[in-house]
């Protein structure tokens, strides 16, 4: 089965979520999906689908990078670890790849509260990715 078959529902919600500069294109065996999300809940619906259709993730066969379009109304949170650096996760969980760290007392922009484990973030150097909700506390 080709990848953009296999992927189709994904790709199709995409679409559907207003998903712009949306590039999707496969190469040596990956099918990459690329753009801007409206919104985190547009993104974090892409995973819940992405997980449906590759549960946990496994296959290894498609590069989900989907940023989101922070608006005006985002708020930030510290990271309030014991004293070292928060993961930054492609995904929403302990078996996707670190994207990047985030610094014990910094403050990094939420861009959505996916769910009560999982938090989409930014940092100031423009990396995206999900950190565990419990090592993060809200600042106004």
């Amino acid at each position: 089965m080709a990848l953009q078959d296999k992927y189709k529902q994904l790709t199709d919600a995409a679409s559907a979520a207003g998903i712009t500069d949306l590039a999707v294109r496969e190469q040596d065996g990956v099918l990459y999906v690329d753009g801007t999300a409206p919104d985190g809940a547009a993104k974090d619906n892409l995973w819940d689908i992405y997980n449906q259709i590759d549960p946990n993730f496994a296959s290894g066969d498609l590069v989900l990078n989907v940023n989101v379009a922070v608006d005006a109304a985002v708020t930030h949170a510290k990271v309030v670890t014991e004293s070292s650096n928060l993961n930054i996760r492609k995904g929403p969980g302990t078996d996707q790849p670190i994207v990047g760290k985030a610094a014990h007392g910094e403050v990094i922009t939420l861009v959505n509260r996916s769910n009560d484990l999982w938090w989409l973030v930014r940092t100031n150097d423009g990396e995206e990715g999900y950190c565990y909700a419990q090592y993060l506390e809200p600042q106004a």
